[in-house]
C-alpha cells in the first residue's frame, strides 16, 4: 500500500528534528543559508530571549524587518511562546506604523537597524522590550549580543503563538484581524499545517520556494510558512525583480511560489529573449492572490508557464476558494471553488442569498471559526450577517459554484443607474501596449452622477499625448459596451500601490473628488 508523503511527520519543528540537514533557508539577501535544524536553533534562542524579557503568552510583539531570514526567524520564536506577532510593513509611514504598533498593544519590538529610522525609540517609550537587529538603535537592546547567552533548545512548557495581521488600508484604516489560536502544542499544529501545502500542490521535503513579495504580508506569510511546513526551502528575494526571479527559479530549482499580479505584468514585460533565457521547467505551484489579476494577463502567464498558476481568492479574516489551473482554463476569469470548511454565498442588500449568475455581495462562512477586528466592533459587526462575513466583494457563483468577482462594493462606479466594475475596464486597458498600470474611477458628472476616468502609468512617459488618451478610449470601445468605457484619460507618473499589488484607489478617487468641490 502506497503511502501519501504528506502521512509522515512534517512541519518545520519536527522536520528539524527528523531532517535537521535539509535545506531550509537556500538563499537570501544577507547571503545567509540555513539548514533545518540551524533555523531551528536560531528560532528558540530567540523564544528564550522573548521569554527572559518578560513577554508571556497573549503578549504581542511587533517586527520591523527586511524581507530575509530574521523575519522567519523571529516569526517562528513566537509562534512556539504563545506570542501574538504583528509584521509592519517597511513601506508605511512613520505615523502608519505608530498607529498600528500603538492599535495593537505591543509589549515588544523588534526592529531591523535599517528601519530604524522608520520606527524610533520616541515612538514607543512605553513599550517595555525593544530589540534591535542588523545593528545599534538608539534606545534599543542589542539582539545579538542577548541571543549569544540564549539555549539553541526548545524552550519549555511551548504554547501556540501567532500572526495578529493588519489589513492593507487601501480602503480606510488598517483593521486588526484578530483569531482564536487552538490549544495544541506548536510542533503538532505546524503539521497539521501540511494540509495547506498539500491544497497547493507543495512537494513535501522537496523542492523550493520562492518568497517574491513582502514578507510583512499575510498572503506571501502564509504560503512561505506553509512551504516550510513540507520541508521546502526558502529562496527569499530582498525586493521583486523580474529577471533576477527567473533566475533563481533556473538556479534553485524552485517548484512553488507566491506571487501577485504585478509580478505577472513585469515578468510579461520582459524582453521576449530573456523570458527564453532562463528554464522554469521545475516550477508545479505558483499561486496568486492579494488583488485582481486580468484574465489576459494571467491567460499569458498559462501560457508560457504552463498549467501551474493557482488562484486563491479571500483575506486575512479567512481564505474562501481555490482555483486550480485546469480549473481556471475551464472556467476563464473565476478565482475558484470554496475550500473545505468554507461556505461561500451571494446576498443581496437584505441578506437574501441569490441563485446561481445573481450579482450580489460575497459572503463567506468557516466551519473554524470566526474573526474580529480589534478594539472595533463596529467594523465587526458591519461585516457580519449571522456567521458569514464579507470583505467587500461584489460577485456571482456559476451553476458550478464557482465564484466570479465583478468588484470591490466600494469601487463600482454608477453612472445613470448603471453599475460599472471597474476592475473589468482595467483588465482591458492593461492589456493594451503602452499601459505600464491603471486605475479606473468614478468622478462627479453633473447629468449621469459619475463619469468613467482612466488614470493612466504609461510604460514609456513620453508617450502621454492626447492622441494616445483617444486611442485608449478607442481600445475599450472596441472591446466593451461604450457605457463601461472611460470618458477621459489622465497620465500620472506613477500609481500608488501596496507592494503586494493591491491599488490605493481611495487616495486617487479623492483627489479627483477634491478637486471637483465634492467630497465622497
Amino acid at each position: 500500500m502506497t503511502v501519501s508523503p504528506y502521512e509522515q511527520r512534517l512541519g518545520v519543528w519536527w522536520i528539524a528534528e527528523d531532517h535537521p540537514d535539509l535545506t531550509a533557508i537556500a538563499s537570501s539577501p544577507s547571503a545567509c543559508e540555513l539548514t533545518f535544524g540551524e533555523l531551528a536553533a536560531r528560532a528558540h534562542r530567540a523564544a528564550h530571549l522573548l521569554r527572559a524579557r518578560g513577554l508571556v503568552p497573549g503578549d504581542v510583539v511587533a517586527y520591523a524587518l527586511p524581507n530575509d531570514v530574521d523575519t522567519v526567524v523571529w516569526q517562528l520564536a513566537a509562534t512556539e511562546s504563545g506570542l501574538r506577532y504583528v509584521l509592519l510593513n517597511p513601506a508605511l509611514s512613520t505615523a502608519e506604523i505608530s498607529g498600528i504598533v500603538e492599535h495593537s498593544n505591543a509589549s515588544g519590538l523588534v526592529v531591523h537597524a535599517e528601519l530604524a529610522g522608520a520606527v524610533t525609540i520616541t515612538d514607543f517609550p512605553s513599550i517595555p522590550v525593544r530589540l534591535a537587529v542588523g545593528g545599534p538603535i538608539d534606545g534599543f537592546e542589542s539582539a545579538a549580543g542577548a541571543l549569544a547567552g540564549q539555549p539553541a533548545t526548545p524552550p519549555d512548557e511551548r504554547s501556540l503563538g501567532g500572526g495578529f495581521s493588519y489589513s492593507s488600508g487601501t480602503t480606510g484604516t488598517p483593521k486588526g484581524i484578530w483569531r482564536r489560536l487552538p490549544d495544541v502544542d506548536p510542533a503538532e499544529f505546524a503539521d497539521v499545517s501540511k494540509t495547506f501545502g498539500q491544497a497547493f500542490a507543495f512537494e513535501p521535503l522537496a523542492g523550493a520556494h520562492l518568497v517574491s513579495a513582502g514578507m510583512h504580508h499575510g498572503g506571501c506569510a502564509g504560503f512561505y510558512l506553509g512551504a516550510l511546513n513540507v520541508g521546502q526551502a526558502l529562496v527569499i528575494m530582498g525586493k521583486f525583480d523580474p529577471e533576477q526571479a527567473l533566475r533563481l527559479i533556473e538556479r534553485h530549482r524552485v517548484a512553488s511560489a507566491y506571487m501577485v499580479p504585478t509580478h505577472f505584468v513585469r515578468l510579461l514585460r520582459l524582453p521576449d529573449d530573456v523570458r527564453r533565457r532562463y528554464d522554469h521547467s521545475s516550477l508545479r505551484s505558483v499561486v496568486h492572490s492579494a488583488a485582481p489579476c486580468p484574465r489576459e494577463i494571467k491567460a499569458q502567464m498559462l501560457d508560457w508557464w504552463g498549467p501551474v498558476i493557482w488562484e486563491t481568492y479571500g483575506g486575512m479574516e479567512g481564505a474562501a476558494t481555490i482555483a486550480k489551473p485546469h480549473r481556471w482554463l475551464e472556467k476563464p476569469g473565476t478565482v475558484g471553488r470554496a475550500v473545505r470548511g468554507m461556505k461561500v454565498m451571494i446576498l443581496d442588500d437584505d441578506g437574501n442569498e441569490l441563485p446561481p449568475g445573481g450579482v450580489g455581495n460575497v459572503y463567506m462562512e468557516s466551519a473554524l471559526g470566526g474573526f474580529r477586528y480589534h478594539n472595533d466592533r463596529e467594523a465587526t459587526e458591519q461585516a457580519r450577517r449571522g456567521r458569514a462575513f464579507t470583505i467587500g466583494d461584489i460577485g456571482y457563483l456559476d451553476d458550478d459554484g464557482y465564484l466570479f468577482l465583478c468588484d470591490r462594493a466600494r469601487d463600482i462606479i454608477i453612472s445613470g443607474g448603471v453599475n460599472v466594475y471597474p476592475a473589468e475596464v482595467e483588465g482591458v486597458l492593461v492589456g493594451h501596449p503602452a499601459v505600464g498600470d491603471v486605475a479606473v474611477i468614478g468622478v462627479p458628472d453633473p447629468e449621469w452622477g459619475e463619469q468613467v476616468k482612466a488614470v493612466v502609468e504609461l510604460v514609456d512617459r513620453a508617450q502621454a499625448t492626447p492622441a494616445l488618451a483617444d486611442e485608449l478610449i478607442s481600445y475599450c470601445r472596441e472591446r466593451l459596451s461604450g457605457y463601461k468605457c472611460p470618458r477621459s484619460v489622465e497620465f500620472e507618473q506613477g500609481l500608488p500601490r501596496t507592494d503586494t499589488g493591491k491599488l490605493y484607489k481611495r487616495r486617487i478617487r479623492e483627489r479627483y473628488w477634491s478637486e471637483s468641490g465634492r467630497s465622497l
